[in-house]
């Protein structure tokens, strides 16, 4: 059986990775065998570039960022999701090759030519067989952001270079994914977290367990 590779995309505050967590116990009690990742960080070369990249005191030039989380891609598709995928699991990632469309695309203002032949080198022509886009509010997100790192989990969840960026850049961001899911629809879901994390965990549920059927990961989902 061939391996089935999903990622979660969405702005900082969406709830991604929160669902992530969800999805992925839930999953496991349903013997589905789920490797979870992340980029950047999804290596151990990709853990030490992300302390680096997310450092909100480094100051990192526009083209390095591309460059590197490039980089971080390239070796996350090389020695973790590739090999994964031949081995049948299906791989569950927290942001892939969308992320760099629109933050470093629309966000930055990297070129749609430059952005397409980075993401072409650095993953090798390896695309999501499933999406799911987290699409929250600019205004919902930030006051989730900032709620985050002045709550309790402060010392552990202090917002990162990409999180501290002014309300413009995060809505070219926004924009910019909804308009890669208006391209693909059969691919990217869109799925709304304004609501309570449960009613967006059932959502999530539903998509996924329908999808790994269709794959033969899931005979009785």
């Amino acid at each position: 059986m061939p391996g089935t590779f999903i990622t979660f995309e969405g702005i900082d505050g969406s709830g991604k990775s929160t669902q992530l967590r969800l999805l992925n116990n839930f999953l496991r009690t349903r013997g589905c065998n789920v490797l979870l990742t992340r980029e950047p960080g999804g290596t151990k070369l990709g853990l030490r570039l992300r302390e680096a990249l997310l450092d909100a005191m480094e100051e990192v030039d526009p083209l390095t960022e591309l460059l590197v989380f490039a980089a971080d891609r390239a070796q996350h598709v090389r020695r973790v999701l590739m090999p994964a995928l031949e081995r049948g699991e299906v791989v569950i990632s927290d942001r892939y090759a969308d992320a760099t469309v629109a933050y470093q695309g629309a966000g930055r203002g990297f070129s749609p030519e430059l952005i397409s032949q980075i993401v072409q080198l650095a993953t090798g022509g390896l695309k999501p067989d499933l999406t799911l886009l987290f699409d929250l509010s600019i205004d919902d997100a930030t006051a989730r952001t900032t709620r985050r790192s002045t709550g309790k989990s402060a010392a552990r969840s202090e917002r990162d270079r990409l999180d501290i960026e002014d309300a413009d850049f995060h809505a070219r961001v926004r924009q910019a994914y909804l308009r890669i899911a208006a391209a693909e629809p059969e691919r990217v879901k869109v799925i709304d977290t304004s609501g309570p994390v449960e009613h967006t965990h059932q959502r999530v549920r539903e998509l996924i367990l329908s999808f790994l059927k269709t794959r033969g990961h899931l005979n009785q989902a």
